[in-house]
């Protein structure tokens, strides 16, 4: 099954689904295990696993200070795939690898690619590779069956989400808001026309990431998008109230 079938499927069984976040390594990759299963026993549609990058131009700095104590307790590519592909032997959910481009292109695209499908991952998010640049990437993941998933931005316009739609698989990654992720998002008027702008320009379903912490924006996203994606705000609980709390916080937004 196709990532974008399973999302379908899923959506047929419910308003919207929910996808989260982990970075590979944090804070360790014994309590990352223990966070993603206790995302899975909550449960989680999808997941993104981000490989730590010591400069993550996307991320704010919630997101920024969990990439750089993985990178110092050792959490680099290898140790990160392995881990990546025990997480999918172990649960069902599928995973997809979020990363920047330097990391793909220090281990070697293909290869990264090669690993990817041989860990039994099921795409790939890469913020600051835009689709003109990607053709090598394009061909190891249409080879490989794995979904590229590209972003639409509230300042995209219709002819470049239309030409980002068209090399992306699986689904597009909207983002809530111009800037990095864990600021403030506020879900107003402009938002809903943004996704409708979004949803007109592609057929693949619709994630919305960036500020998402509140089952009110969960609730106002049901009907404009298809997948709701929660990354700072899980990391924010854990690092206060614990491993356990993330599981009982995403029971409760659901």
């Amino acid at each position: 099954m196709t990532l974008e079938s399973y999302i379908r499927a899923k959506k047929a069984e419910k308003h919207i689904l929910l996808m989260t976040h982990v970075v590979l390594g944090y804070p360790s990759f014994e309590d990352c295990f223990r966070i993603i299963e206790t995302m899975v026993h909550a449960d989680v549609d999808l997941m993104e696993l981000q490989v730590p990058f010591s400069e993550p131009i996307a991320d704010g700095p919630v997101i920024l200070k969990a990439n750089q104590a993985a990178l110092e307790r050792g959490a680099d590519i290898t140790k990160c795939l392995e881990f990546a592909g025990e997480v999918a032997r172990n649960f069902e959910v599928p995973l997809l690898v979020m990363s920047y481009y330097n990391i793909l292109f220090k281990y070697g695209v293909k290869q990264f690619v090669s690993v990817m499908a041989e860990k039994g991952l099921r795409g790939a998010i890469v913020p600051d590779l835009p689709p003109e640049e990607a053709e090598e990437y394009l061909e190891a993941m249409n080879s490989k069956g794995l979904a590229p998933v590209f972003i639409f931005s509230p300042g995209t316009s219709k002819k470049r989400m239309e030409y980002i739609a068209s090399h992306a698989r699986g689904l597009i990654y909207c983002v809530a808001r111009k800037g990095v992720t864990g600021a403030e998002t506020t879900f107003s008027h402009e938002t809903s026309e943004y996704l409708a702008r979004c949803r007109k320009a592609t057929s693949l379903p619709l994630a919305v990431g960036f500020g998402i912490k509140e089952k009110t924006d969960i609730e106002f996203l049901k009907g404009k998008a298809d997948i709701a994606v929660i990354g700072t705000q899980t990391i924010r609980i854990m690092q206060g109230k614990g491993i356990r709390a993330v599981g009982a916080f995403i029971r409760k937004i659901r």
